[in-house]
């Protein structure tokens, strides 16, 4: 039997990570809004009480209509800030599927009695798990090729833990930041060292072979560039160097799932632009 292997190396300009991949990235420098300012965070705990979720208010797909069901958990960190919003969304657990995306969707939409320490209203980080029961709806995207659109059967079941850690001071990112166009910013200019520090791969899902390139014995690397946002979901995931248009397509297709610990910048999580190598071997 033929055997063949898919690899992922990331390249990093500053910085190795463990594993033998590297990671080459380059922050880039959004505008600051007018949270820029770092707060003191808290884990809940001795020191501070834990924030309170208020009702949810969210309208479940009606399940007679669900022809296939997409279920899973996925557990974040999010950070409670002293006026009740989420913030600063990072994933623990990943899934490496859309339902990742969909369990941003729902923390950014909550909302809390915010935690206090001495009776002030404080930040607070803390553990989610969301258990979400969904259902693909079929539809079109841009360009008129089928895709799909997760719709929720049940509410999602949200878990809070506590995450003890130090109090820190952290810069809150609002989710009208993280939900903002990434392709519409300035090309990067602050190579990962110093303050920025690298993201970390969470998930990184292998790419795989074509039958067509698979027959052809095909071998060789294509690089992949994209940009990590502020809760290390990739973006504008792109070819830099082509090896040939199927692997190409299932390397970005692999790239799309990875799911990271985004880079940050004295406390702030912060976008990058780094580039994958995908190697493909076959024997």
């Amino acid at each position: 039997m033929r055997k063949f292997l898919v690899i992922a190396f990331f390249v990093l300009l500053a910085a190795g990570i463990s594993g033998g991949q590297q990671i080459s990235s380059s922050a880039s420098d959004p505008s600051k809004d007018a949270q820029s300012a770092p707060v003191k965070v808290y884990g809940a705990g001795s020191v501070a009480t834990a924030p309170e979720l208020l009702p949810p208010s969210l309208t479940p797909f009606p399940t007679e209509k669900c022809k296939k069901k997409v279920d899973g958990k996925v557990v974040l960190s999010v950070t409670v800030d002293a006026a009740g919003q989420p913030r600063n969304l990072m994933f623990i657990h990943p899934l490496g599927t859309d339902l990742d995306r969909f369990a941003l969707r729902i923390v950014a939409a909550d909302r809390f009695k915010p935690g206090t320490r001495n009776g002030i209203p404080i930040a607070v980080v803390e553990s989610v798990e969301v258990s979400l029961q969904t259902c693909p709806e079929q539809t079109e995207d841009n360009s008129g090729k089928e895709a799909y659109t997760l719709r929720l059967r049940s509410q999602p079941a949200q878990k809070f833990g506590n995450l003890p850690q130090p109090s820190v001071d952290a810069v809150l990112t609002s989710w009208s930041n993280l939900q903002g166009d990434t392709s519409s910013r300035t090309s990067p200019t602050n190579h990962v060292g110093g303050a920025v520090t690298a993201p970390v791969p969470l998930t990184s899902p292998a790419a795989t072979y074509t039958p067509e390139a698979r027959k052809a014995k095909i071998n060789g690397k294509c690089l992949i560039a994209l940009i990590v946002d502020e809760q290390g979901m990739p973006q504008n995931v792109q070819v830099e160097r082509s090896l040939d248009p199927g692997l190409d397509q299932n390397a970005m297709d692999a790239v799309n799932r990875y799911r990271f610990k985004p880079a940050m910048r004295s406390g702030e999580p912060v976008p990058v632009r780094i580039t994958v190598e995908v190697k493909f071997e076959i024997w």
